[in-house]
């Protein structure tokens, strides 16, 4: 009697942890795959989770002929063979870093300004900037990057010496970005001042994940937020979230960098000199920021700007906000500013930044 009960007791406890492990495993199991042919013409598509079916996203325009190195200095910070930036005007894949120094290609609107894109090292894709792959659709950083073959069969995304394609005819990138049915982080508040708590609103309650070194009080023209609307994110990558000021079609924006990337990175010495900037440092016996999740890596992306997807909360919940408190007020939109106001937000005192889902909140 006591074997058949122990027996009994190793059974539930073993299937006590196989539903664990399913139901850890259902939180992260399904992916956007976004799939990109190496071939003129060829169609840019998107398979939904769930048997959503396939969504097409534009076409292949011109193919890459290289890659880029030395790339912007933070891709350095990004994981080989993902997505390291994701923006209304680019995306850009890591292939791996050399030198201390990443190696990137990327994909590009037709009609963009994408300055991290070098000439012939990006796939143009006739999809207007902030929507389908750069918009609703579009990967969070982090997402796995493979080619797959003529025959179906995927292998990783491996670095090749030089300036070599790791892509050839026939082949196609996928991109497999996961889209979590809990978010582990829903929202994410500043505290506009030196030494301000960034606290992050997560499923296990509040936890203070940096401080504010430097506040933002302006707004300057970062080129890319010409495609996105006010009050959204413009790019995200393992160094920036830069937030659009402007009505889509004007420039005018801020960005919050992490305070390695401020320190060591020769194109963010403005940042200390002038007004546009947040800049974040890690709490004491915390690892550098770079790279790191919320804040910058594997959480935000540009959203919806039109896009239709499968339903009314993957439509509107791909679609990250950014909302003020101005002199300690409530919480409102931000105001519409473009060009650079280097006093624009002068009375700005808390910053709070909507993280995107795709499922119902449970």
């Amino acid at each position: 009697m006591k074997c058949l009960m122990k027996s009994w007791i190793k059974a539930v406890l073993a299937g006590m942890a196989l539903l664990e492990l399913l139901w850890a495993r259902s939180a992260w199991a399904r992916s956007l795959v976004l799939r990109i042919p190496f071939q003129t013409l060829g169609m840019v598509t998107a398979t939904l989770p769930d048997g959503g079916g396939v969504v097409e996203l534009g076409r292949v325009r011109a193919l890459p002929v290289n890659t880029n190195w030395p790339a912007y200095t933070a891709s350095k910070w990004g994981k080989p063979q993902t997505v390291c930036a994701v923006a209304v005007n680019a995306i850009h894949i890591l292939v791996g870093v050399e030198e201390g120094k990443g190696r990137i290609f990327s994909l590009v609107p037709t009609v963009t300004v994408a300055p991290a894109a070098s000439p012939g090292a990006f796939f143009s894709i006739d999809a207007p900037a902030g929507t389908g792959i750069f918009g609703g659709f579009a990967p969070l950083t982090g997402s796995r990057v493979f080619i797959e073959g003529s025959d179906g069969i995927q292998r990783s995304l491996v670095p090749l010496s030089g300036d070599a394609l790791p892509i050839g005819k026939g082949e196609a990138l996928r991109i497999e970005s996961d889209l979590p049915a809990r978010p582990e982080v829903w929202m994410v508040e500043f505290e506009n001042r030196p030494g301000g708590r960034v606290v992050a609103w997560t499923g296990n309650g509040l936890a203070t994940v940096a401080r504010v070194v430097r506040p933002v009080k302006g707004v300057g023209r970062f080129c890319g937020t010409k495609f996105q609307d006010a009050g959204r994110i413009r790019a995200s990558h393992s160094g920036v979230i830069d937030v659009a000021t402007a009505p889509r079609g004007q420039v005018g924006g801020i960005q919050i960098i992490p305070l390695g990337h401020a320190l060591t990175s020769p194109e963010m010495e403005n940042a200390w000199r002038l007004t546009q900037w947040m800049i974040v440092a890690p709490l004491p016996g915390q690892g550098p920021l770079e790279g790191t999740p919320p804040l910058f890596a594997g959480t935000l992306l540009p959203g919806t700007q039109g896009d239709k997807l499968p339903d009314l909360w993957s439509t509107y919940g791909r679609k990250p906000l950014v909302l003020g408190r101005f002199d300690g007020g409530p919480w409102r939109t931000l105001p519409k500013v473009s060009g650079r106001v280097d006093d624009a937000f002068r009375s700005l005192t808390h910053l709070r930044v909507y993280y995107p889902f795709w499922d119902e909140p449970r």
